[in-house]
């Protein structure tokens, strides 16, 4: 007997939850935690955003008609 899609998708996800799961949980084992302890400190919070505000401003003199570098 067939089961119905919507079982089968829910069971789908079930698995593919407990997979990555299993992957955060052998990532912490391998770096000791180190990095996911710096994400969850917020260490690379403020450097991902400087490429992207530094574009923005570059963008904001160009419509000024200023100098971007």
């Amino acid at each position: 007997m067939a089961e119905s899609a919507k079982t089968v998708a829910e069971r789908a996800e079930e698995r593919l939850e407990q997979v990555a799961e299993n992957v955060r949980e052998r990532f912490d084992r391998v770096t000791g935690g180190r990095f996911t302890d710096k994400i969850k400190e917020g260490r690379f919070a403020d450097q991902l955003d400087h490429g992207v505000d530094r574009a923005r401003d570059d963008e904001r003199r160009k419509k000024r008609g200023g100098s971007t570098g």
